[in-house]
């Protein structure tokens, strides 16, 4: 079987660099080390990026495979007895190669991990510091409540930092033996590769490296204890449904000197009898008679703001739109809503004798008729 070209393993030219060649080897043993890919055949790609890097990072072997290829390499080839064999202390610290560069894999998946939220501790050895944990609430408010805002109590469950311990989890500290104050424990596996050697975080310390003579009768050595809170929220004027406030460190303690999580605050509005709401603008529908549309009035107008008299001109159809400025949702100088007032002129379902007549009188000497006449051409 052809033998893979091991610029195309790493994913470089011909003409790579030797840092372009460290850079894509270090990028590629991330993805496929066999302690963070468990997919089939993680393993052997691991295994040829090692074998296509440890030729390509030393220019002597570099210029033996370019000129000869990878018979350069194998048993009675121009440099066989000058070449240890690919797999021979393979991962033990990957210095087990002629010429091949030693490369720190605690620090290289430390940085790597961390940026996942895996990691512990940072690169000095202190433990990370961890955020806590972020909250929702959700908080039902009536259609006015939502529209001038309020001041809410809202009371909640939240993990806090012990009070009792200052968030230690104990006192007498001491260093982890476990461990010995490393905050991580190494353990080795032997496999195809060879020995393999991996990191977790310690299991009596949580990667603090520090032990406490005496746990902390309240937290228990948790650190955080669940306490319930109240705290006095200030909702906008002009929120709408389904929106969020976002209060800042408001939620749940952080571990290991990290902030507090933040607390999000999702409002729900309550539908409204007669107003609806679309933006900063609310709508209104206005019933009208037959005889209100036809003659006109002046009719009260209920609005979040108060009553006003509308003037309704005679004649006013059904579903007119008419505008009353500023008695919307309320905003800044610039921003404030407007009302929508839409009409419906109710038709009677039922009519006695006397109505009839008068509505037959009015067809008599209705001129909207005449209009009916251009459509009579085309029937």
């Amino acid at each position: 079987m052809a033998k893979k070209d091991f610029y195309e393993t790493l994913g470089v030219s011909k003409t790579a660099t030797d840092a372009e060649i460290k850079s894509a080897y270090r990028k590629l043993a991330k993805k496929y080390h066999p302690d963070l890919n468990k997919e089939e055949g993680a393993a052997e790609k691991f295994k040829e990026i090692g074998e296509a890097y440890e030729v390509l990072s030393d220019p002597n072997k570099r210029k033996m495979y370019d000129q000869y290829g990878s018979a350069a390499f194998e048993q009675g080839g121009p440099s066989a007895g000058g070449f240890g064999g690919f797999g021979q202390g393979f991962g033990q610290g990957f210095g087990g190669f002629s010429g091949f560069e030693e490369v720190d894999l605690s620090d290289m998946f430390d940085e790597f991990l961390g940026g996942f939220g895996f990691g512990s501790r940072t690169r000095s050895g202190e433990p990370r510091a961890q955020k806590g944990q972020d909250l929702l609430v959700r908080v039902k408010l009536t259609f006015e409540e939502a529209v001038f805002g309020i001041s809410k109590d809202i009371t909640i469950d939240i993990d806090d930092a012990c009070d009792e311990c200052h968030g230690k989890g104990g006192t007498g500290e001491q260093t982890c033996h476990t461990c010995d104050g490393k905050g991580r424990i190494v353990s080795e596996t032997r496999t195809i590769l060879g020995v393999m050697q991996s990191q977790q975080t310690c299991p009596d310390c949580q990667g603090t490296g520090k032990t406490y003579k005496n746990t902390c009768s309240k937290c228990k050595g948790k650190k955080t204890i669940r306490k319930e809170k109240t705290l006095s929220v200030e909702i906008p004027s002009g929120i709408n449904n389904g929106e969020r406030l976002r209060l800042s460190g408001k939620g749940s303690a952080g571990l290991n000197g990290g902030p507090n999580g933040d607390l999000y605050i999702e409002v729900t509005v309550s539908k409204h009898e007669i107003f609806e709401r679309e933006g900063k603008d609310i709508y209104l529908v206005l019933p009208l008679s037959i005889t209100e549309a036809i003659l006109g009035c002046k009719k009260e107008v209920p609005t979040v703001h108060g009553s006003v008299v509308l003037d309704i001109s005679p004649g006013t159809q059904s579903g007119e739109k008419l505008k009353l400025r500023g008695k919307g949702v309320p905003g800044g100088s610039f921003s404030k809503g407007d009302m929508y007032v839409i009409t419906d002129v109710v038709i009677p379902k039922k009519l006695d004798r006397k109505q009839k007549s008068l509505i037959k009188d009015l067809d008599d000497t209705d001129m909207s008729v005449s209009d009916y006449k251009k459509l009579e051409k085309y029937l």
